[in-house]
């Protein structure tokens, strides 16, 4: 391998792994060459063998509920020398102390937690079935945004994906589901009605028409009247 390459893969920090995927070779292949070529392999240190991990350091980790990873960099050491320094210094298992704060947290009446989330950092994490897993309170309203813009896009696209009044269909945002009959209406298919089951708001969906927003706010207010077709209810499926 060309020397001068190899030393600019590990100064940009990749790893072995990472190095052997660009240069099709194995990371085996790749770590061969950086020793015979004199250089150091990014990690190196934190796996190199070193003195142990005395117990007045690993245990405040462990016990303020901190992950195996987040132990494992806070010492500069792989998971795996963490984990062994847990087990020979007796200590619990940080999943174990984790699990047990939860459950402290619920027998006092309390559902949320504040937990490190890969994403958003440091944020509220609430407490969530009977098995009282920890979710990330943003994580969740994200994957909740996601399924409603999902949602949305079907029933948009099988409403015909535009406006039925002026044909507008740029942006789906401002598309709108309009009831012909508002005494069968079950639920808006807003923001929330829309989060629904998809057999529910389909069934919903074939109530309406799809109108743009300016349309939409036109019949509404009745300056605008329905062709007789367009009002006609089909009865759901």
């Amino acid at each position: 391998m060309d020397r001068d390459q190899l030393k600019r893969w590990l100064d940009q920090g990749l790893s072995l792994p990472q190095i052997g995927a660009l240069a099709n070779r194995d990371p085996s292949t790749v770590g061969y060459w950086v020793q015979k070529l004199g250089l150091l392999a990014n990690g190196k240190a934190k796996f190199a063998p070193r003195e142990g991990v005395a117990r007045e350091e690993l245990e405040p980790l462990v016990n303020s509920g901190a992950t195996l990873h987040e132990i494992a960099d806070a010492l500069d050491r792989s998971e795996a020398t963490v984990r062994y320094w847990i087990d020979r210094h007796d200590l619990k298992r940080p999943i174990v102390v984790r699990r047990e704060q939860i459950e402290e947290l619920v027998r006092s009446g309390q559902r949320t937690i504040l937990r490190r989330c890969k994403r958003h950092g440091v944020t509220e994490f609430a407490i969530v079935g009977s098995e009282l897993r920890p979710r990330c309170k943003q994580c969740r309203a994200d994957a909740v945004q996601r399924r409603r813009r999902k949602v949305k896009q079907i029933l948009v696209e099988e409403a015909g994906g535009k406006c039925v009044l002026c044909g507008y269909h740029r942006c789906i945002a401002a598309l709108e589901f309009h009831h012909r009959d508002p005494s069968q209406k079950s639920f808006g298919l807003a923001q929330r009605g829309i989060t629904r089951a998809l057999e529910q708001v389909r069934k919903e969906a074939r109530k309406c028409i799809l109108l743009c927003s300016n349309c939409h706010a036109e019949v509404e207010a009745r300056f605008v009247d329905l062709p007789v077709h367009l009002k006609e209810v089909v009865s759901p499926k």
